[in-house]
């Protein structure tokens, strides 16, 4: 029976090797499409926040800085995400705004609150609210379970929210309240860092969303994995080639 040669050594190993590098080199790639795409989002973000606000009517682009003016309808109320501020667990508080007229309902973000305790501000008379247009979410395969009946929401599906609080007629996107303060604006939504609790409740956002972009990182991890995988496999195959 003749002995294999060299080079056959290394045949069936290769079948697993080759799809294994295939998969970092096409998660390293994906992460440049996303490096890309997150650019685009932050670009956009950085000219909605410099345009002066406009109306919020029905067909509104997400982020664009808008203002809304009418009356928050009294225990129409739910609370998004959690959130600690210093020791304090709390949420997102999302009120309806109705607007006068015909004009449909509007979903409002008016900023963090904590879920036990405070004393909220709740304006009767009619209000006029500005920030931008927050567009609704999908539910993840991952995210936590909204609870309808308490009003606890960890998904920003505007639909869903708007139903439970009497206004499925609500726009399809929210107005999430943009107050800025004196000094240089925290980043706030988005995966970023929160500002800290000043002690007014509810404590609005202070400036437009900041995503992070960590894509350029996880592309090199990746690209770097494959290329120690490469590496290894090298050494591993001309250790197997000299044997005898």
């Amino acid at each position: 029976m003749s002995r294999p040669l060299p080079w056959q050594r290394i045949v069936l190993p290769s079948f697993f090797a080759l799809p294994i590098l295939a998969v970092l080199l096409g998660l390293g790639t994906w992460q440049l499409h996303r490096l890309s795409w997150k650019q685009g989002v932050l670009a956009e973000l950085a000219v909605a926040a410099t345009r002066p606000p406009v109306p919020a009517v029905a067909e509104t682009p997400a982020f664009t800085r808008i203002t809304a003016t009418g009356r928050f309808r009294p225990g129409a109320e739910a609370i998004y995400g959690l959130e600690v501020r210093g020791t304090t667990l709390g949420g997102s508080l999302v009120t309806v705004l109705d607007r006068p007229g015909d004009q449909p309902p509007l979903l409002v973000e008016r900023g963090w609150v904590p879920l036990e305790g405070g004393r909220i501000d709740r304006p009767e008379g009619e209000v006029t609210v500005s920030g931008y247009a927050r567009p609704t979410e999908r539910h993840g395969f991952l995210a936590a379970r909204d609870d309808a009946a308490a009003k606890r929401y960890y998904t920003f599906a505007v639909r869903d929210m708007a139903a439970a609080l009497g206004a499925p007629y609500a726009l399809e996107y929210a107005l999430t309240v943009v107050l800025p303060r004196g000094g240089p604006a925290a980043p706030s939504g988005l995966g970023s860092t929160p500002a800290p609790w000043h002690g007014a409740l509810p404590d609005p956002a202070t400036g437009f969303p900041e995503p992070n972009n960590p894509h350029l990182g996880y592309a090199i991890t990746w690209f770097g994995l494959a290329g120690a995988w490469v590496v290894i496999f090298l050494l591993w195959s001309r250790k197997r080639l000299s044997e005898t």
